[in-house]
């Protein structure tokens, strides 16, 4: 396995794609705020919580550039096009499992079921991230395509 390739690479690629998606909230693109979703899980200032979503996120990138690394390890193969693919495959779990099921964990999100009783400050995202604007979903994919791309391009097979 590539250890040295993940450990930079895995970093690299993780904090472009989180740079890409706060670009794409401040050009208006999306409204999800993937750092402070992920930060306002342990921190309740907003600010704070950016900071510590941001670190959650390159700490949970570097996990998924292992499960990269170890995909290309067993396939004896990295490329551009099969990261892209690995990458596609992600954003589909995130965008129809994982953000979905956040707000029954999330202590300060709201649920579809919550009612006007709550006091959570996040809104829910709700299937495919489609509550945080409608070219959330084409952000989403097309920055974890480029992930898996750089991943693939950049890390050895062997």
């Amino acid at each position: 396995m590539d250890w040295a390739g993940w450990a930079l690479f895995g970093l690299v690629a993780t904090a472009a794609l989180t740079a890409a998606m706060i670009a794409a909230q401040l050009a208006g693109l999306t409204r999800i705020d993937f750092p402070l979703v992920l930060g306002t899980l342990v921190a309740e200032d907003p600010d704070r919580a950016r900071v510590v979503g941001f670190v959650i996120h390159l700490v949970a990138g570097q996990g998924f550039a292992l499960g990269y690394a170890a995909a290309f390890t067993l396939l004896h193969r990295a490329t551009w096009w099969l990261g892209a693919l690995f990458g596609l495959l992600q954003a589909t779990i995130a965008l129809t499992v994982l953000l979905p099921l956040l707000p029954g964990v999330h202590p300060r999100m709201a649920s579809l079921r919550a009612g006007p009783a709550s006091t959570a400050v996040l809104e829910p995202p709700g299937l495919l991230a489609l509550n945080y604007g409608i070219q959330t979903p084409g952000v989403t994919i097309a920055v974890h395509l480029v992930y898996g791309a750089v991943l693939g391009l950049l890390l050895r097979a062997g």
